[in-house]
């Protein structure tokens, strides 16, 4: 049976970016400028204001983490909360901030940017490597969002949310390359938002305003599962737990409507799939 929870204590005024590292659940509130870790085994709860709006955050594969918000990439410091600047590639546009992003196998951040006033086209794609330079790695975009590797690593799976579908690309030494459709969306009267990857290659999409997470085989397009959230604002999800079997999913709070849970962490337990381990950042 599955089984949908809100788990932790923390109400997200826009939750994202989960991800499971050393048995914790690392996530940000964009606009309440914060990021987050959680303890299920204990229930302990952490939280860094970092000064900015922040829509990523990655694990470094030594000690820390790594962001990408307002001020572009930085170095976040777990003991101190020191938030140090990395580079800002897009410094000279306003209305843009980061939002999703995840490391490749081989410990490189992606993160790609949005357009807050939804300009066609002004966002891209953009890859951290270790040794510190950022590059272009995708675009144009508009809402840079979800992004995953395949099992073996030879494919990236991504998401520029106005288009409504999943690109996939080969992945070859931190290129993308062969854009192609791999999964289309359009009939979910929603935006597709954050996305992981489990152990049988399938992808799992958080739906923005569609109160939904749906599981799609990525080699023939086709919708396999959808489990509905009691919240419109579903943005992310991730696996984590024992085995990786649970998959934690984000929310944010609707403009309007007023829900019970809308902004908490929530817990779904008995899909009978595993994840993936996440990548760290670095060498």
């Amino acid at each position: 049976m599955i089984i949908c929870e809100p788990v932790g204590t923390i109400r997200c005024q826009w939750g994202e970016g989960p991800i499971w590292w050393n048995d914790y659940l690392y996530y940000v509130d964009i606009e309440g400028h914060q990021v987050h870790r959680y303890h299920p085994t204990s229930g302990e709860e952490i939280s860094w204001k970092v000064g900015q709006r922040v829509g990523a955050v990655v694990p470094r594969k030594g000690v820390g983490l790594v962001i990408a918000g307002d001020k572009g990439f930085s170095f976040l410091d777990e003991q101190s909360g020191e938030v140090t600047p990395i580079a800002n590639p897009e410094y000279d546009i306003a209305d843009n901030r980061f939002n999703d992003g995840k490391c490749s196998p081989e410990g490189r951040f992606f993160a790609g940017s949005i357009s807050l006033t939804k300009k066609e086209g002004s966002a891209k794609l953009y890859r951290l490597d270790p040794d510190l330079s950022v590059h272009e790695a995708f675009g144009p975009v508009t809402n840079s969002n979800g992004i995953a590797w395949s099992v073996d690593g030879a494919t990236v799976y991504y998401i520029d949310t106005p288009r409504k579908e999943v690109l996939a690309f080969d992945y070859e030494d931190g290129q993308l390359l062969n854009m192609r459709s791999s999964v289309g969306t359009s009939h979910i009267e929603a935006s597709p938002d954050g996305m992981t990857i489990d152990a049988d290659g399938n992808l799992w999409i958080a739906f923005c305003h569609g109160g939904c997470v749906s599981c799609f085989d990525p080699a023939t397009g086709d919708e396999l599962h959808r489990v509905a959230l009691p919240t419109l604002e579903t943005t992310a999800c991730a696996f984590g737990g024992p085995g990786l079997a649970e998959l934690y999913v984000t929310t944010g709070v609707h403009k309007s409507v007023k829900e019970e849970h809308a902004g908490r962490l929530f817990k779904i337990h008995g899909l009978g799939v595993n994840g993936l381990p996440a990548n760290g950042f670095g060498d």
